[in-house]
């Protein structure tokens, strides 16, 4: 299902396109419950000056502190405040990837034609950016706040990315420490990257938590208790070279008796 129909215009070409939302969720949403009772807690919204009297959606508007008052405004005004042209795509530049530094990256949609009649400008756009490697940068509305977007090409698919403003990212206030390091201390540690190298599967990494945690749902809706996970101990090493050279050690050490496993398992096939 759609998150959003908008459209997508570089130059004179129009598309209409529909955003779905890249990331599902699959976190566990958990109901508030009363203790004894075991029944949904509610909350209300109240009035302060009015005894604590429970309002509707009707009778609440948006207000923004100024002194000691509120500028109030309703939903209406605020739509006054966006243009047509705001809750279009209207690419402004294109830029290569690599310009964008990953900390502006936020939330990420598919972009897909609304009509059979836009499959052909939608095509060339995302051609285009394939073949030119370059990034589309726009400023458009998303729901009720204005953003920051960059289309781009990935495995085939046009991405529409969400981009955090400038004002936005904090800078820093530890990025001017500096240590003296030994060439000791340098080659250790490029030593341990280089024995940890290896491909981004990101199907290897697992909700691990939510697992267990989807588990024991189950397992209390079935009378059983909640078992503790057993976690690996944590050696504190203060040494920074005894920490360093103990962990290449036991990188190459792991690779090691992997590789012994794995030439069992492939002699135990010949023999089947």
């Amino acid at each position: 299902m759609a998150s959003y129909k908008t459209s997508i215009a570089f130059g004179l070409v129009y598309i209409p396109v529909s955003l779905t939302n890249v990331i599902k969720n699959n976190d566990i949403g958990f109901n508030m419950l009363d203790k004894r009772t075991r029944s949904r807690v509610k909350y209300k919204k109240t009035c302060e000056e009015c005894g604590g009297k429970e309002l509707e959606n009707s009778d609440i508007i948006k207000g923004y502190k100024v002194d000691e008052d509120y500028v109030t405004f309703t939903d209406a005004e605020l739509e006054k405040l966006k243009g047509k042209k705001d809750k279009n795509i209207v690419i402004e530049k294109f830029v290569k990837l690599d310009e964008i530094s990953p900390i502006f990256f936020d939330k990420a949609y598919y972009v897909s034609p609304q009509t059979k009649g836009a499959n052909k400008a939608f095509c060339l756009l995302k051609k285009v950016l394939a073949d030119e490697k370059k990034v589309g940068i726009a400023k458009t509305m998303l729901g009720s706040s204005e953003c920051v977007v960059a289309l781009w090409v990935k495995e085939g698919s046009l991405i529409l990315s969400r981009l955090f403003f400038y004002d936005e990212v904090q800078s820093n206030q530890t990025s001017g420490i500096e240590e003296s390091l030994s060439k000791q201390e340098i080659a250790l540690a490029k030593n341990l990257i280089s024995s940890m190298e290896g491909e981004f599967n990101p199907e290897e990494y697992k909700d691990e938590y939510n697992i267990r945690l989807r588990q024991a749902i189950l397992d209390k809706a079935n009378g059983k208790e909640v078992r503790k996970v057993d976690g690996s101990k944590t050696i504190k090493i203060t040494d920074l070279m005894e920490a360093l050279q103990r962990s290449v050690d036991e990188v190459t050490q792991s690779k090691k008796m992997k590789k012994i496993d794995g030439d069992k398992v492939v002699k135990i096939k010949k023999k089947a």
